[in-house]
């Protein structure tokens, strides 16, 4: 019999475009974070999610937190792990929130050697299992805040004409030039 896939997930594949355990993974993160600190998904940068990778469960965690690149309130560092930092946003440089660090279940593990298994068979299967048993929870009581988004005004790059955020052009020869037309001599930073 097929698992039935719960509307808040079936959303979250809509928004993705497939179902996948990274999405799922992203999904429970979400869910767990948000009902473990008693949040409602952000209408601005009242909560802050920062993300250790970013692979398909920043996705559903955009989906379901309301935290996003755009806002400014979806941090992501490239650490290469299914690792989640859930926030609330108060006045001060340091806040309470929960890290939740994924671990493969030992069932997850012999899916993904079997070659009968799907993607979306090994993500569902993630549904049934316990959230202490999926992930490493702890809670955080003296987090530091990252700061809020900052709008910066634009000049236009003497190359391409494109409109740029002052802080990433560079002088070269008198002009102002954004990253991508920039000398390969440029540092880059990325």
């Amino acid at each position: 019999m097929e698992q039935a896939i719960p509307r808040d997930l079936a959303e979250c594949i809509a928004f993705h475009g497939h179902l996948c355990p990274g999405l799922t993974i992203g999904y429970l993160a979400s869910k767990i974070g948000m009902k473990k600190m008693q949040w409602q998904r952000a209408e601005d940068e009242e909560l802050i999610c920062v993300a250790l990778s970013d692979g398909c469960g920043v996705d559903a965690v955009q989906y379901m937190t309301g935290c996003t690149l755009g806002k400014g309130n979806l941090i992501f560092q490239d650490y290469g792990k299914m690792v989640f930092i859930f926030l609330k946003r108060k006045r001060g440089k340091r806040a309470k929130g929960l890290r939740l660090s994924f671990r493969a279940p030992s069932s997850m593990m012999k899916m993904r050697r079997s070659r009968n298994t799907t993607k979306e068979k090994a993500a569902l299967s993630l549904l049934a299992v316990p959230a202490e048993k999926l992930f490493t929870m702890r809670q955080l009581k003296d987090y530091p805040v990252p700061e809020r988004a900052k709008i910066f005004p634009s000049r236009e790059c003497a190359l391409c004409g494109e409109p740029t955020m002052e802080p990433r052009l560079t002088v070269r020869d008198g002009n102002l030039l954004c990253r991508e037309c920039a000398p390969e001599t440029y540092s880059r930073g990325w």
